[in-house]
């Protein structure tokens, strides 16, 4: 004879299944009493106010703000010839760490003082510990990268 496949584990959670649909289904009804009883019907209606909040009454019609279509700027606006940043991309800085048989190496910062990655890729000349250099930064995979490395 083949044994049964119902196990004690399955009907233990076939049990579980039912018990919890027949809780779901006395919740429902519990609460369509409680509606009834309160003469409640469903959500209460609820209406948005001219500053975007959410509120039970219908808002004042009087309050209502109208706004040109070509007034909204989306995205950035442009600059005009006053308004130019000065702002240099070229960086001085010390080189604190490099080894040149791996190829890598660390510049602190002179203005302030932060540790920025180089590698033998971003150099023009060549450098050592202790040099004094120009450099620009380039965004890398885990930070900025010193670019474009020169000795001054």
């Amino acid at each position: 004879m083949a044994k049964s496949q119902q196990t004690f584990n399955k009907s233990e959670k076939e049990k579980k299944r039912l018990k919890k649909r027949e809780d779901k289904r006395k919740k429902m009804l519990a609460r369509k009493l409680e509606a009834k009883e309160s003469g409640k019907t469903g959500i209460p209606m609820a209406y948005v106010d001219f500053n975007g909040n959410l509120v039970d009454t219908p808002p004042d019609p009087t309050m209502k703000v109208e706004i040109e279509a070509e007034s909204i700027v989306l995205g950035i606006p442009k600059k005009e010839e006053g308004d130019v940043e000065e702002f240099d991309p070229v960086r001085n800085g010390k080189v604190s760490f490099f080894d040149s048989s791996k190829g890598f190496g660390f510049i602190i910062d002179s203005e302030n003082q932060e540790k920025y990655f180089c590698h033998v890729s971003g150099l023009i000349d060549e450098i050592f510990e202790n040099d004094k250099v120009s450099f620009e930064l380039e965004k890398g995979m885990r930070g900025m990268n010193a670019v474009r490395v020169k000795k001054i």
